[in-house]
């Protein structure tokens, strides 16, 4: 394809260095492209920073570099692992989650990467799967077994990287780029730790900039979560009079800092520590939930119910009826932020059908 058919800037035209914000930059490397073919693209980092991206080490390069695409991906994955201290695993597939899963008792990693991928398997093709902890070997076996574009983690084990390295015996996998990030623990996670280093940047269409600080969650533990309540003149005071589990309490956490990294409307359905459906991108709060609903049960024809599983919203509920539909499908603890003139009768409603309902602190639309 030529690149100069469609812009008067191509690959090793980016300069070294960038001033943005009053922070220098500096080039990591030319990208084989941005989103797409026919965009040239360059990749930098803050000077004097460590960086858990900018810093990465590429291990196994495959047959040619990073997209933007590739980058973004990493990103969004490393976003959602930061947050766990037990193992944890997020595959990526267009900037969205199409999975993401954390141990729970007696998990090992290949059963915590095996629940992440058979989320969705069929959009696990060709992603970015993260990990929190050292990819062992067994677990790289497992990675082997489908088409997966890159696999980062902060360690590998030898025997790991040498089963990671033996693509021209699996030829599904041949291409695959092995890359160990640095460490993420500086990476912001809850409110007040974020700095200028971590500020959002976005690029309107005329060249204007947006400078934001980054998305992060006054969620910290399962004690944040609060029981729902509201007020309005049609139903008075009410407050959600259902308990979720101890074990359902964990997942709602994990369901609430994945979504995060959901491109809003978004949602998130889970259980034992894994997601069953995401619901992405959509324009309306029950349309998102109806889509990972509907996602779920395509795909898992013959195993279609979520009864006891918790799910996520990042924004409020205007109306009762996304509770009706995850209610419906067997969801029985969610968490949301509260905002709607309506949480009253939503949480009436979710009184009424048995649901434990949960407030979140604050909104978290991701609109990446």
């Amino acid at each position: 394809m030529d690149r100069k058919a469609y812009t008067s800037r191509n690959v090793g035209d980016f300069p070294a260095e960038l001033e943005i914000n009053g922070r220098s930059y500096e080039k990591v490397e030319d990208l084989r492209y941005g989103t797409n073919p026919h965009q040239p693209a360059a990749f930098y980092r803050p000077v004097g920073a460590n960086c858990a991206i900018g810093g990465m080490e590429i291990l196994k390069s495959g047959k040619n570099g990073l997209s933007q695409t590739n980058l973004e991906d990493i990103s969004y994955s490393l976003n959602i692992v930061k947050f766990f201290d037990c193992p944890a695993c997020a595959v990526m597939k267009h900037v969205n989650p199409s999975g993401a899963a954390v141990a729970r008792s007696g998990d090992s990693l290949k059963d915590v990467y095996v629940k992440a991928r058979d989320c969705d398997p069929r959009a696990a093709f060709g992603s970015v799967v993260t990990f929190n902890v050292e990819v062992d070997a067994e677990t790289a076996d497992a990675i082997m077994s489908t088409f997966v574009e890159c696999v980062v983690a902060p360690r590998f084990s030898d025997e790991a990287l040498e089963i990671l390295n033996d693509g021209e015996q699996r030829k599904i996998n041949k291409s695959i780029r092995v890359i160990k990030c640095g460490d993420i623990a500086g990476i912001p996670k809850f409110s007040g730790e974020s700095d200028d280093i971590h500020e959002t940047i976005k690029v309107l269409a005329d060249g204007s900039l947006v400078v934001a600080a980054p998305l992060t969650t006054s969620l910290r533990t399962v004690d944040d979560l609060k029981p729902a309540k509201g007020e309005n003149k049609k139903v008075g005071a009410q407050v959600s009079k259902v308990a979720a589990s101890p074990e359902q309490l964990e997942d709602l956490l994990a369901a609430w800092w994945i979504n995060l990294n959901v491109r809003s409307n978004g949602v998130v359905i889970m259980k034992n520590g894994q997601t069953l459906a995401v619901g992405t991108g959509e324009q309306d709060r029950v349309g998102a939930v109806e889509q990972a609903i509907l996602k779920y049960r395509e795909k898992f024809e013959g195993d279609a119910d979520l009864k006891g599983s918790v799910m996520s919203s990042d924004g409020f509920f205007p109306f009762p009826d996304a509770v009706e539909v995850a209610a419906e499908a067997g969801v029985a603890v969610i968490v949301s932020p509260a905002g709607s003139l309506r949480d009253a009768e939503v949480v009436a409603r979710g009184n009424e059908l048995g649901v434990a309902l949960y407030h979140a602190p604050e909104r978290v639309f991701s609109h990446h």
